[in-house]
């Protein structure tokens, strides 16, 4: 008989694709950046700016790939995926999008847009975890640039976050442009969230820009687990990868 209480761990990795292209769109490395999301081994893997399609690169980048990125980038490592289409042009789209090696019982596109700026969007994921029947919610978020914009944006995430059944485990990673670090304690005070190195190192950790990390505009928060080992990835081998350093923990259920 499977034990349902006991302890159960998983890696987190946050990361934003910005397109499949470096800096400035100078070179499409979505295959390299395939290669380096895998070498982590995480068990789930949410994206910022993941191309759902677009037409003109089809056409004109070399190696560009039949699938979507996210299906790309999943290939046969990660057995289920979610995406969220938040921004949609002529030529296609992009948005959020969750990988995991666990299957994904359910899953809901959240437009946080503000009318008349870049389209945003929280993608939730709930997650059944192997053997234990038990479920955790994994939410991808992509955050605006304006301070007044993320201000409404995270009332609206912690309200997501308490409509999610009690006790049931809480992952909220992403991008969420909060250079200002006002994100955490209205986060932690209207739902419980905790952010895993502001909770291990006292302040969230330095992402932006990835070679020379200044701003700290990445986050991964949790509720009704614990974590360790948070870290961020800004190796030589990820500089040329995203401008944001990929963040990646452990998590303890």
């Amino acid at each position: 008989m499977t034990d349902k209480t006991a302890h159960f761990s998983l890696r987190v990795l946050t990361i934003n694709t910005h397109k499949g292209f470096t800096a400035l769109n100078r070179r499409f490395i979505l295959p390299e950046l395939r290669e380096a999301v895998r070498s982590v081994s995480a068990d789930i893997v949410c994206l910022q700016e993941v191309l759902g399609e677009h037409e003109i690169h089809a056409l004109r980048v070399a190696g560009w790939p039949d699938a979507p990125h996210y299906e790309f980038l999943a290939d046969t490592m990660w057995r289920d995926y979610a995406y969220g289409r938040n921004a949609v042009y002529p030529e296609g789209h992009h948005g959020n999008a969750i990988l995991s090696r666990f299957p994904i019982e359910q899953f809901e596109n959240h437009d946080v847009s503000i009318p008349g700026h870049e389209k945003r969007g929280l993608l939730r994921c709930r997650i059944l975890l192997p053997e234990s029947g038990r479920h955790i919610h994994i939410i991808c978020v992509h955050l605006g640039l304006h301070d007044s914009h993320r201000a409404i944006q995270l009332r609206q995430l912690a309200s997501l976050v308490n409509d999610l059944p009690a006790d049931q485990p809480i992952v909220v990673a992403g991008d969420f442009n909060d250079w200002r670090q006002k994100a955490n304690r209205p986060l932690r005070e209207l739902a419980g969230l905790d952010e895993v190195f502001t909770r291990a190192r006292g302040r969230p950790a330095r992402t932006f820009p990835v070679r020379f990390p200044l701003l700290r505009l990445d986050r991964i928060y949790v509720k009704y687990a614990s974590a360790s080992t948070p870290w961020a990835l800004t190796l030589r081998d990820w500089r040329h990868l995203s401008d944001h350093a990929p963040l990646a923990v452990e998590i303890h259920l």
